[in-house]
């Protein structure tokens, strides 16, 4: 037992609370929940805490262990950064969703069991799509339905899963299930989805850049790394895993280089990122997990910096494309600093965060003799060097002069963005003392050794050369004020063209069975089955009267006075006593 409460729990709750609080209070309720919620994480040993017996099985709310726990401080971290960040929001609707969200990704952390890990998978879903939603834009509304049907099938795909897995083992506890039968492949896609892979990706790029400001660090702090760590925890040393992160490294490369909006590079960049992390959960070895999970922690707080330099641009400015901005510098040298930290720690500069978890899943690859991937790794650190190292500082604030001169952002994005770029470069420079530590496994790697400083610094530098070459030299892609396709428009324009041909079959074939079977066929029964005793009882009358030749008038008026008294129930005596005497017959007969 544990006196501390479940990590979720504080935040959902501090939520419902939330629009009670009015005013300043509000702004200190809102940092001060993270804090406590962070304290309660501290207290809480390692083990299996808070355990609810429902329709018997065992919903476990805190699964403690050293992986559940490095998610967790930088959640809650990470919580009171955006918090921070946003306390200009005159907005209860986002500081609701943003607590709801928060308080769903600790659930999903610490669950012990798939069905309270469902539970709050769903909800990851449902809070989040507010902060697009919030924005109140038209393109907002849409990226936002669009978000929620993914995200659905991503759900539905999971929850079935689940069912078949807990059919076939009996047990719904959450941990390693590998790949071994079809529960596990439909749990192993709706973790993937989540996790933006390849070709499932375009919700996050076609989403993220729609939300409000505040909404877009959120966004790119929890639903990803939620579904790293459900692989981590699920998939680890999954050989598919290896590919598929691979090819999240490299392909989005291409689509950030020639992107305009600078927040939707950081989104492509987002994707490249998790493509590290999810390739070292692949990998499974100690090194490789111990990157990818270190990465992953990092890539919370430099990616959080980029979207809140670019973020704060944006508040101050109006504007995000590249085209739109430059020589922001000359009122804004705070934020430029900041977005140029972020810009080093996700290129893996010497001394900056990503440095020291980025080489790990590089080496592990190579010690692991997988020569491929490694080239692979190496193409995609170079390239992100390219389009968010580089080009997003030097479009933003650099580049030609745009004469604007926004005022520099307001103190608590500052101070959000300070501390943010002040744990990148500790971490960075001191990773033994500060995340090493706190890692799953043992660590007694050691980045900075000679080769590994001088080939990442040869590597920086030469792609710096590259790219201004290719700049002065006019072949670097010009920023255009356009609209990039990504492989989403194959399904958008395929799924019309699917549902036009599905009406046109469907409801042709629909339209036919009608005319046949309900107009035809039920219409005739409907008619006949109005008089069909005085036709069935006519029948044989007609039948006697056509075979002797009684002439067609005379027919028609025998039939016509016939059937009009049948119709009408009265029945000639001949014709009653001859049914009877026939039904005697035939019950004599039976007997």
């Amino acid at each position: 037992m544990t006196d501390t409460f479940p990590p979720a729990l504080i935040l959902i709750m501090g939520a419902i609370i939330l629009p009670f609080i009015k005013g300043n209070s509000r702004k200190a309720y809102l940092l001060f929940l993270p804090i406590v919620g962070f304290i309660n994480l501290l207290l809480t040993p390692e083990g299996t805490h808070w355990t609810v017996h429902l329709l018997g099985y065992d919903l476990v709310f805190g699964h403690v262990d050293r992986l559940s726990l490095l998610f967790g401080y930088i959640f809650h971290l990470i919580a009171f950064l955006c918090f921070l960040y946003a306390l200009h929001v005159e907005d209860t609707l986002q500081h609701f969703a943003g607590l709801l969200y928060a308080g769903s990704a600790l659930g999903v952390i610490f669950a012990g069991d798939f069905l309270s890990l469902f539970i709050f998978w769903e909800m990851l879903t449902f809070t989040s799509v507010i902060l697009i939603w919030a924005r109140r834009t038209k393109a907002s509304q849409g990226a936002g339905y669009r978000y929620v049907l993914i995200h659905a099938a991503g759900g539905l795909c999971l929850l079935a899963g689940i069912v078949f897995h807990a059919s076939q083992t009996g047990s719904l506890e959450f941990g390693y299930i590998g790949l071994n039968g079809l529960g596990s492949y439909l749990i192993f896609l709706g973790f993937g989805i989540n996790c933006a892979w390849p070709l499932l990706h375009p919700w996050l790029t076609d989403s993220y850049p729609e939300a409000t400001i505040t909404g877009t660090i959120f966004l790119s702090a929890f639903t990803t790394k939620t579904a790293v760590y459900a692989l981590a925890r699920a998939f680890p040393g999954t050989g598919a895993l290896i590919w598929i992160g691979a090819l999240m490294t490299a392909f989005p490369i291409f689509y950030a280089v020639i992107e305009n909006d600078l927040r939707r590079v950081l989104a492509y960049s987002l994707i490249n990122q998790v493509g590290f992390m999810v390739c070292g959960i692949g990998i499974g070895t100690a090194l490789a997990l111990n990157g990818a999970i270190a990465h992953a922690f990092n890539d919370i707080l430099f990616k959080a910096l980029l979207f809140m330099s670019v973020g704060a641009v944006m508040y101050r400015t109006g504007k995000i494309n590249g085209t739109d901005l430059g020589g922001l510098y000359r009122t804004m040298p705070f934020t430029c600093v900041c977005c140029m930290v972020g810009a080093a720690s996700i290129s893996a500069f010497p001394l900056f965060s990503g440095f020291v978890s980025k080489s790990m899943i590089m080496d592990a690859a190579a010690l692991g003799h997988m020569k491929g991937i490694w080239f692979v790794l190496l193409f995609a650190s170079a390239g992100v060097f390219h389009h968010a190292g580089i080009k997003i500082p030097f479009f933003a604030f650099f580049s030609h002069d745009s004469g604007m001169r926004p005022k520099e952002a307001p103190v608590n994005m500052r101070l959000a963005m300070g501390v943010a770029a002040f744990l990148c470069v500790l971490i960075g420079s001191f990773p033994q003392y500060t995340l090493y530590r706190i890692l799953p496994f043992p660590v007694h790697y050691v980045p900075y050794t000679a080769p590994h400083v001088l080939g990442q610094t040869q590597l920086l530098f030469f792609s710096a050369l590259a790219f201004t070459l290719l700049i002065l030299s006019g072949i670097y892609p010009a920023e255009m004020r356009a609209i990039n396709l990504d492989v989403d428009w194959v399904y958008r324009k395929g799924g019309r063209v699917f549902y036009a041909l599905m009406s046109w079959s469907l409801n042709g074939l629909n339209q036919l069975s009608e005319k046949i079977f309900v107009k035809g066929v039920a219409g005739f029964l409907a008619r006949f089955s109005r008089d069909a005793v005085a036709r069935l009882a006519l029948l044989p009358f007609v039948t006697f009267w056509y075979l002797k030749g009684i002439r067609y008038k005379r027919l028609e008026i025998k039939k016509a006075s016939l059937y009009y008294n049948l119709a009408r129930g009265v029945i000639p005596a001949g014709i009653g006593a001859g049914m009877a005497a026939l039904f005697l017959v035939i019950i004599f007969l039976l007997s």
